[in-house]
């Protein structure tokens, strides 16, 4: 009965260890959970009242495939002020989440065999929606000695006849890195100049600590050409049940997409994208103490792991993750490192943690930050005991 497409697809990790999570708790078990892979910060009351007054205004008709046209100007003017890159409202399809834009994004885009060069460690829905839309996934393994930088000298290698797209998720999820305006000018030129599509995944743009983000569309036109940006405020203000994506491209693009939309979902839900105008417009303050306290937190970790010295990271640069490096620990785990590693600390130490291998790296564990500085402090200690109980 099932699909060649439905019996691919894999089972989510991270969805399973929340399951766990869950089943733990209700038997009164006392657990850090630093999975988490949403804000901990309630959405702002100017956005949730926005969206009240929405349906109290009776917006809750249909609209258009891709999007209200007030949102979609609105969205265009927070590009050209945030990322210096212009489009008009009608090169933006607004999507149920960011997941959706991507989908929209490589159906629009792929036909059957053509090649989507992921570099690791990716986002774990990458490679299932990319399976489901036709492609086929090309995994690039990055370095921890270049913070999981993407270099133009490791995807060469990968470049084929049938390469169609290259995603960059920057910040990234798992890593919390960040690239530099030359580590992208040097990549995505090289790629627009031989025509290939560069798929941005930008949702954590807006928490970054340390250097000035750079849109990829933003570095020349030639690259603004070939790139569809993907972006959304599920993290920037925790708006993740709200389901706000949307892509910026060309018109054909975005006609294309929005028309594929139209049979798929229809648009976003009505009261989402009314609310959505008050995110952008109105909360820019809320967004800039949400950062702050995510900078807060980094940071004590950071420390924490400098101070401790029995296992090392690569300090983010954005978003709320950390990637901690386990492999000093094989001897001690099963052959699954990372599957084992999160089983037995969530069992011993009652702390979650987002296995590596769901990532494309079973060395690793994500370690999320959006959670409060006592959880994370009493997960980090909870962490060293572990670490030391394990070595005995």
């Amino acid at each position: 009965m099932l699909s060649i497409k439905a019996k691919s697809i894999t089972p989510s990790i991270t969805m399973s260890i929340s399951s766990r999570v869950k089943e733990l708790k209700s038997q009164g078990e006392d657990i850090i959970n630093l999975s988490i892979g949403e804000p901990d910060f309630t959405t702002p009351e100017a956005i949730k009242k926005a969206g009240c007054k929405a349906i109290e205004d009776n917006i809750t008709k249909y609209d258009a495939a891709a999007g209200n046209a007030v949102l979609r100007q609105a969205i265009a003017e927070k590009l050209k002020d945030e990322n210096g890159v212009h489009y008009t409202a009608d090169q933006i399809v607004v999507t149920n989440g960011a997941k959706q834009a991507i989908t929209n994004a490589l159906i629009a885009t792929l036909d059957p065999g053509d090649e989507v060069i992921l570099p690791t460690p990716y986002w774990v829905s990458y490679p299932e929606i990319i399976a489901l839309c036709g492609g086929v996934t090309k995994v690039v393994k990055t370095d921890k000695a270049t913070g999981f930088i993407l270099t133009l000298e490791d995807l060469k290698k990968h470049i084929t006849a049938k390469t169609k797209v290259v995603l960059i998720n920057n910040p990234s999820n798992p890593t919390g890195n960040v690239y530099s305006q030359d580590e992208l000018s040097e990549i995505c030129t090289y790629l627009a100049d031989r025509g290939i599509i560069i798929l941005a995944d930008e949702i954590y743009e807006r928490i970054v600590f340390d250097e000035p983000f750079c849109s990829i569309p933003s570095i020349s036109q030639k690259v603004y050409d070939h790139t569809i940006l993907i972006n959304g405020l599920s993290k920037s203000v925790s708006m993740t049940g709200w389901r706000m994506g949307y892509t910026a491209t060309s018109q054909k693009l975005a006609k294309a997409m929005a028309g594929i939309q139209s049979h798929l979902t229809g648009h976003s839900c009505t009261i989402t994208q009314a609310a959505s105008i008050t995110a952008l417009k109105d909360c820019e303050n809320d967004i800039e103490e949400m950062v702050a306290i995510y900078k807060k937190r980094r940071d004590f970790i950071v420390r924490f792991f400098q101070d401790w010295k029995g296992l090392d990271i690569v300090p983010p640069k954005g978003a709320f993750y950390v990637f901690i490096d386990i492999s000093s620990l094989r001897s001690y785990l099963s052959e699954d490192l990372s599957m084992s590693f999160c089983s037995e600390i969530l069992e011993q130490q009652k702390v979650a943690f987002v296995p590596g291998i769901s990532f494309g790296e079973d060395d690793f564990v994500r370690m999320s930050y959006a959670a409060s500085m006592e959880d994370i402090e009493q997960g980090l200690n909870r962490l060293k005991a572990f670490i030391e109980n394990l070595k005995k």
